[in-house]
């Protein structure tokens, strides 16, 4: 029976896509990996996916107008309150990356020279990684919004295939914070993995994306990352823990072998440091035993 483990943090910076493409990098195979970081997507740097299969993705609205029905009357540009629509060159057009996509232009256009049509707010892919994983993934357009929409997409082509090839984990990387985004990410997850570092910032993102993730009943655990730079605000991560009965999977301590495996473009499980591929290793099978994969 297949398993989703869904990969988060309440910040960025704390080590989660370099954990999420340790464990891919482990789990081969068995898995499907989804990156639902749409808006800042880095998976794929370290997975090397060969964007086999693209799509676009269509939505939300975006105003156009026919510059042959247009009669230059200015309605349209009276009534948009995000200024998208500007005169230049004795026509009327739309700027994209302001328009809102509200339609109340169409609706004032006497010549009905604006049409509502569906907005290309980004793309996504099925790819094979350099680990013989298969992997969904997508970028979401500069300026564009409905990011959870996307997220639920690839998700949802991403289980799809899973279950399809009888696959045991699917591998989710969830987008930082607690927005939109993240809560389609967990949809669905049989564990979620919180990643943290020890500052103060750290923690207080640490407890508010947790309170989203209590909110879907999900079985949670934890990877202190960088754990000795702050030894006082590490008890206070692990007494939380503790208290939330979150369970500690694994304190890595600061090792440059992570940025330097980013440099490289490899994982922190392909680099050479073994130490580093050791506690990863262990993690990802706490992770297996808790799901009992």
């Amino acid at each position: 029976m297949m398993k989703e483990i869904v990969v988060i943090s309440g910040k960025g910076g704390t080590g989660k896509t370099s954990i999420t493409a340790a464990l891919a990098s482990l789990a081969k195979e068995s898995c499907i990996v989804v990156d639902c970081d749409v808006d800042a997507a880095d998976l794929h740097l370290l997975l090397q996916p060969d964007f086999a299969h693209q799509e676009d993705f269509y939505s939300g609205k975006i105003a156009h107008i026919d510059k042959t029905l247009c009669r230059n009357c200015g309605r349209c540009a009276d009534v948009c309150r995000f200024d998208a629509i500007d005169f230049k060159e004795g026509h009327y057009v739309i700027d994209a990356l302001s328009c809102e996509g509200c339609g109340y232009c169409s609706h004032v256009c006497r010549p009905h020279a604006i049409v509502m049509s569906e907005r290309n707010v980004g793309s996504w892919y099925h790819s094979h990684t350099k680990y013989g994983n298969e992997m969904i993934h997508a970028k979401l357009n500069i300026g564009a919004e409905n990011s959870g929409k996307l997220v639920a997409k690839v998700k949802k082509e991403g289980k799809a295939i899973a279950l399809a090839e009888n696959k045991s984990l699917l591998i989710v990387d969830g987008s930082p914070g607690i927005g939109c985004p993240v809560v389609s990410s967990l949809s669905g997850a049989n564990f979620v993995l919180l990643v943290t570092e020890p500052t103060l910032s750290g923690l207080h993102d640490l407890k508010r994306v947790y309170e989203v993730v209590k909110r879907f009943r999900i079985k949670a655990g934890c990877i202190i990352n960088k754990y000795d730079l702050n030894t006082t605000v590490c008890s206070q991560i692990e007494q939380f823990l503790e208290e939330e009965s979150i369970l500690h999977v694994k304190s890595i301590p600061y090792m440059t072998a992570f940025s330097q495996a980013m440099i490289e473009g490899k994982t922190v499980t392909e680099y050479t440091d073994p130490v580093l591929k050791k506690l990863l290793e262990e993690s990802f099978e706490t992770i297996k035993q808790t799901l009992g994969v």
